[in-house]
């Protein structure tokens, strides 16, 4: 088989960075639209990520965010986007460059994209992998995503019902789901969840 001097592997995966970027500005200028909303995964550890070190102990590889209902203060720059959350109550501040994510989802049209991180046209290559190419895989995630959805709204919704019980109610009828899960924190702002939950399971 012939080399492939032109790296076409490069190519496409910057310009579906790009793709990111885009969609990110224009949520950015107008706003979500009707149902979409993003899960963007990506790699704790890699160049040029800033996030608390709160955040980096609990997610010491990868996590994921979501931009839904509550984030303030997005910006978009040619190799990075910055963006404002509530994790537990608590206000954080994320700076990820392109180059660091992993996966980018959104359920509401089922589009997915899937990333080797760290690696773009600007430095060594890197393989990228589109998740639709492997349809027995894209069915397995779309299920996962779906559950972990729905498990995120059957969440909200015993959150908003223990908020209205008396404030003698016993503790452990108020505990979260575990950090690896998808849920919203006391206020309904923020979601985490690991990429893990939507991998295909060997």
């Amino acid at each position: 088989m012939a080399e492939d001097l032109i790296r076409y592997d490069i190519i496409i995966q910057d310009a579906l960075r790009s793709a990111v970027r885009k969609i990110l500005v224009e949520v950015n200028r107008a706003g979500l639209p009707g149902e979409h909303h993003f899960y963007i995964a990506f790699e704790t550890t890699a160049p040029g990520v800033k996030i608390s070190n709160r955040l980096r102990e609990r997610y010491p590889k990868e996590m994921t965010i979501v931009l839904q209902h509550q984030f303030w203060d997005l910006n978009i720059t040619e190799h990075a986007f910055e963006v404002g959350l509530s994790f537990g109550g608590v206000p954080e501040h994320l700076y990820v460059p392109f180059s660091a994510i992993k996966g980018f989802f959104d359920p509401s049209v089922q589009f997915a994209l899937e990333f080797e991180p760290g690696k773009t046209g600007e430095e060594l290559p890197a393989e990228f992998r589109i998740a639709e190419r492997d349809l027995d895989s894209v069915e397995e995630f779309h299920a996962r995503l779906e559950s972990a959805v729905e498990q995120a709204e059957e969440e909200e919704a015993t959150a908003a019902s223990e908020a209205e019980k008396p404030a003698s109610a016993p503790e452990d009828e108020k505990e979260k789901p575990e950090a690896d899960e998808p849920s919203k924190d006391e206020n309904g702002s923020a979601q985490v969840v690991s990429l893990d939950a939507f991998r295909k399971k060997s």
